[in-house]
């Protein structure tokens, strides 16, 4: 359907031979033309050997074009710093302020999208380290950090991206910003490993 090989498909999203797959999976599929040339992406931690799981398609889990965006209900004065406060006091923090207008589904949506108009800076939600940056099935960038305990979080639906594969980021450090769409937001994740979590447990 897209003109792309098995393999390629594989060695994009760093499979094995034999790539357990599930129903609802999100994979990103290399273009066509330049499928075969594409370097796969991976990360280990030192002495562990493993693979950082690339991040799946933005294109699937962000709302279908057209799909008008969620405003942000009108706060009384100070909810916003005491809302602030309480994120920095969170495993994580929120990559960007806005209301989130697609909440996490294990299977359909491995992530959340939070509405944020665009040119808004993206923060890292902890400090880590930059395991990856590839791109969807658009072009449009996706970012992944590494975090202590195995723990990953995947931006996507950014922009001007601030930083590069290696780098050390601290917590809420400008790594991107929101991309200009229809309507602008951002899709992030939190994976355990090769798992996607919901990330509401880490943002409480």
């Amino acid at each position: 359907h897209y003109g792309v090989s098995a393999e390629s498909i594989s060695e994009r999203n760093g499979l094995g031979p034999s790539p357990d797959l599930r129903v609802g999976q999100y994979l990103v599929i290399p273009p066509a033309e330049a499928a075969g040339a594409i370097e796969t992406t991976t990360v280990a931690m030192p002495g562990s050997g493993s693979e950082t799981p690339l991040p799946p398609s933005a294109s699937k889990p962000l709302p279908a074009t057209g799909t008008a965006a969620t405003s942000p209900a009108t706060r009384p004065a100070g909810i916003e710093d005491r809302q602030t406060a309480a994120s920095d006091n969170s495993r994580l923090r929120m990559p960007v302020q806005g209301s989130i207008v697609r909440p996490f589904q294990k299977g359909s949506n491995e992530g959340i999208g939070i509405s944020a108009a665009a040119g808004t800076a993206v923060v890292a939600a902890d400090a880590g380290t930059v395991a990856a940056i590839t791109r969807d099935t658009d072009q449009v960038p996706i970012l992944v950090l590494r975090h202590e305990g195995s723990l990953l979080t995947v931006y996507a639906g950014l922009d001007n991206i601030a930083v590069e594969k290696g780098d050390r980021v601290q917590r809420g450090q400008k790594i991107a910003v929101v991309r200009d769409a229809n309507p602008p937001f951002l899709h992030f994740e939190v994976r355990e490993g090769f798992n996607s979590v919901d990330p509401g447990p880490y943002l409480n």
